[in-house]
């Protein structure tokens, strides 16, 4: 990647640049010299960057859309609808040494790609293969996290988040919830899905800050950025 300007730093961990006119997301690579999916890599100050492409990981799209960071150095995240690990591997960068990501993943075939192209590389990121249905079920969380970013093909997908919130997410912390509408109904208008998931969210205590349209990245999709106001209230 040769003529490219920093535009903008989010923080140390994560920069939006300009490379060949386009406006690209790179994160520090926590593990330098790992790559997971063929992305590209650029020194900057001694240190090695992954480009991160929005095409293939829905909270990249989100960020260039938004303009606003949604991830924090030292962060606890639980992520849920792990897959392979592409995105997770870039919050792992984001998060860094001081941050933890517990990755969530039913399906035991991709499991096995996370663990060994994610998790046995990065120390910061803890797998648990199970169906996100049943947080009580989790034996590997100890504590609350910042952060519980959802992004499941379920029709039942905002009360999955809901229903982990309640238990692991902190009094203020946020959910990050990838609303597929296509998922949940083909037969209905995207915009009234996400109005539907969106009034769940409300019903059960979370403040919206943010409603990002993740076009021309993602069709039918959004991700809702909100605030968890939770006290004990059941979904």
């Amino acid at each position: 990647m040769n003529n490219m300007n920093i535009l903008f730093k989010f923080n140390d961990n994560l920069l939006l640049v300009k490379h060949n006119n386009h406006q690209r997301l790179i994160t520090k690579n926590l593990k330098p010299g790992n790559q997971l999916y063929g992305e590209n890599i650029k020194m900057i100050n001694n240190s090695e960057y992954r480009t991160w492409d929005p095409f293939r990981s829905k909270m990249s799209a989100a960020i260039l859309n938004s303009n606003k960071n949604l991830v924090n150095s030292g962060d606890n995240i639980l992520y849920l609808g792990a897959s392979t690990g592409t995105t997770v591997s870039h919050l792992s960068d984001i998060v860094g040494s001081t941050g933890l990501i517990y990755g969530i993943e039913v399906a035991h075939r991709v499991a096995s790609k996370f663990i060994e192209k994610v998790v046995k590389i990065r120390n910061n990121v803890i797998p648990i293969i199970i169906d996100a249905r049943y947080p009580e079920k989790y034996v590997n969380i100890f504590d609350k996290v910042d952060i519980v970013y959802c992004d499941i093909a379920q029709q039942d997908q905002t009360f999955i988040a809901i229903k982990n919130c309640l238990k692991y997410l902190k009094v203020n912390g946020y959910l990050i919830l990838v609303i597929k509408a296509r998922s949940i109904d083909v037969t209905k208008n995207p915009k009234d899905i996400f109005k539907q998931e969106i009034k769940k969210l409300k019903d059960n205590n979370f403040k919206i800050m943010e409603e990002i349209n993740l076009e021309p990245f993602d069709r039918d999709h959004m991700i809702v950025y909100a605030v968890n106001n939770l006290s004990n209230k059941a979904v």
